[in-house]
C-alpha cells in the first residue's frame, strides 16, 4: 500500500469530529495568526500601565506575594514577579535556545561568518547606548550609563509577531541571536559595572555547567529520555539561581544542547509503512500482539523522523506566546508614571540612548563586520536591519533592573524609570511603523 499525503487537512479528517474539537479548532487557528500574540502582549501591557498607575500599592503587593520552589532540601523563596522572572521566562529563553539551535544546525546561523553578524552587532548595540547616555548626562549621574545597554528580548518578539511576515526570517534570527548576547553582556555589565555584596556563588554556578556537560554527554551516546532530562534541566536551573546568574542564561545554554537532527533518517519510516501497508490497511489477518508491535514501530519510527528540538519547540510556541508573555508584561510593564521632581537630563540621557544608540551601534558594528570580512553580508538590505536595530531599542525590564541598581530611590531613578518607558515605547513604535514602510519596499 502506498498512500500520498498532500494536505496535513487530511491527517485531521481522521479523527472524529467532537463537540469539543468544535470549540477548540477555531481558537487553534487564531492562535496560529503571529499578529495574534503581539497584540495579546501590547493589551497586557497597557493594562499593567493602568494598574500600576490607578492602583500602584495593590500592583505592587499583588506581584509581591510570596511563592516557594523547593526542589529536595533546596528552597527558592521568592514572589510572584520572582517565579514569572526567574522560572518561567526560563522557559521561554529555553524555547528561543531551541529556535536558534534549529537556525545554527541547518539555518541563517549554519555558516559562522553569519553566525558572528548577531554577536558583533550586540557588543555594538550595548556600546554606543552606553556612549550617548555618557555624552548628555548631567554630571554624578554617569553611574547609570548600564541602563540602555540592554534589549528586551521579550518585547522585541512581540513587536515581531505583530509585524508578522512583514519581517524577513534571517532578520528574525539575528535579532533573536543578538538579543540572546545581549543578554549575557547585561549580566557581564551587571557583575562588573554593579556588583552586589554576595558576589557569585562560583562552586553552584561550576555545578551547573557540569550537569550541562552530563546532559550533552547523555544526548551524544543516545540516551534521550525526556523525563531524565527534564530532571537534570530543573536541577541546572536551580544551581543558576544559587549561583547569583540569571537563571535564563540556563534556559538558552539548555536550548543549545537539544539535538537538532533527527535519529530516523528521511524516508525510512515511508519504506516500514510501505512493507506493512496490509497491516496498516486491515486487510492482513494478524493476531494483536503483531499488530501493537507494528504500530508501536511505526509510532517510534514516525516520532524519531523529527527531531527533538522541532518537538520540542513546536508544542513550546502557544504556551510562550499566550502564557508567559503576557503574563511576563502584565508583572512588568507596570512602570508608575511621577511627573513631579524629575531630573529631565536623565530621562532624555537614557530614552534618546535607547532610540538611537541600539541602531547606530548594532548598524555601525554589522556594517564594519562585514566590509572586514569577519561577518557574512546578511540576505536582507541595509535599510532593513536598521529597522531591526530600532526595534532592539526596547530596553525595559533589564533597563529598570540596572536602573534600580545604579540610583537609589530619588528622583534620578524615578527620571530614568520614566526615559526607559519613554525610550522603550519610543523604539518599539518607530521601528515598528518603520519595518512596516521598509518591508513593503523591500518586497517590491
Amino acid at each position: 500500500m502506498s498512500a500520498r499525503v498532500t494536505s496535513s487537512d487530511k491527517i485531521e479528517d481522521m479523527f472524529p469530529e467532537t463537540p469539543v474539537r468544535k470549540i477548540i479548532t477555531p481558537i487553534e487557528r487564531l492562535m496560529k495568526v503571529e499578529t495574534t500574540g503581539g497584540i495579546v502582549l501590547i493589551i497586557m501591557t497597557l493594562a499593567a500601565l493602568i494598574w500600576a498607575n490607578l492602583s500602584p500599592s495593590s500592583y505592587e503587593h499583588f506581584w509581591h506575594l510570596p511563592f516557594v520552589v523547593t526542589i529536595g532540601s533546596w528552597v527558592g523563596a521568592g514572589d510572584l514577579h520572582w517565579f514569572i522572572n526567574d522560572a518561567l521566562m526560563t522557559i521561554f529563553f529555553f524555547n528561543i535556545g531551541l529556535e536558534v539551535k534549529g537556525e545554527m544546525t541547518y539555518g541563517e546561523l549554519h555558516d559562522p561568518k553569519a553566525a558572528s553578524l548577531p554577536i558583533i552587532a550586540a557588543a555594538g548595540g550595548m556600546l554606543f547606548p552606553a556612549l550617548i547616555y555618557l555624552a548628555l548626562c548631567p554630571a554624578g549621574t554617569s553611574h547609570g550609563w548600564g541602563i540602555p545597554t540592554a534589549t528586551d528580548i521579550a518585547f522585541v518578539v512581540g513587536c515581531m509577531a505583530i509585524l508578522g511576515k512583514k519581517v524577513p526570517h534571517a532578520l528574525r534570527v539575528m535579532i533573536l541571536t543578538l538579543a540572546i548576547a545581549d543578554d549575557i553582556g547585561a549580566i557581564l555589565v551587571i557583575a562588573i559595572g554593579y556588583p552586589s555584596g554576595d558576589g557569585i556563588n562560583f562552586a553552584a554556578l561550576g555545578t551547573a555547567f557540569v550537569l550541562l556537560i552530563l546532559i550533552n554527554v547523555l544526548f551524544r551516546v543516545g540516551v534521550r529520555n525526556l523525563l531524565l532530562h527534564g530532571v537534570i534541566g530543573v536541577a541546572i536551573w536551580a544551581f543558576f539561581v544559587k549561583s547569583g546568574v540569571h537563571p535564563t542564561i540556563a534556559g538558552v545554554l539548555l536550548g543549545l544542547s537539544v539535538p537538532a537532527k533527527a535519529v530516523v533518517a528521511k524516508g525510512k519510516v515511508a519504506s516500514f509503512a510501505n512493507s506493512v501497508g496490509n497491516v496498516l490497511s486491515g486487510d492482513a489477518k494478524v493476531s494483536g500482539e503483531e499488530k501493537y508491535r507494528v504500530f508501536s514501530l511505526l509510532q517510534r519510527g514516525a516520532r524519531e523522523s523529527v527531531s527533538m528540538q522541532e518537538r520540542l519547540y513546536k508544542p513550546l510556541v502557544p504556551w510562550v506566546n499566550f502564557g508567559i508573555m503576557p503574563l511576563f508584561a502584565l508583572s512588568n510593564a507596570g512602570v508608575e508614571i511621577k511627573l513631579g521632581g524629575l531630573d529631565v537630563p536623565v530621562l532624555g540621557a537614557v530614552a534618546l540612548a535607547l532610540v538611537f544608540g541600539k541602531p547606530i551601534g548594532i548598524f555601525l558594528f554589522s556594517l564594519l563586520s562585514v566590509k572586514i570580512g569577519v561577518s557574512k553580508k546578511p540576505s536582507y538590505s541595509w535599510k532593513v536591519l536598521w529597522g531591526g536595530g530600532m526595534l532592539a531599542g526596547i530596553g525595559f525590564t533589564m533597563a529598570l533592573f540596572v536602573a534600580g541598581l545604579a540610583f537609589e530611590d530619588g528622583a534620578n531613578k524615578d527620571s530614568a524609570k520614566l526615559g526607559i518607558l519613554l525610550g522603550s515605547f519610543s523604539a518599539a513604535i518607530l521601528g515598528t511603523i518603520y519595518m512596516s514602510i521598509v518591508s513593503k519596499e523591500h518586497k517590491q
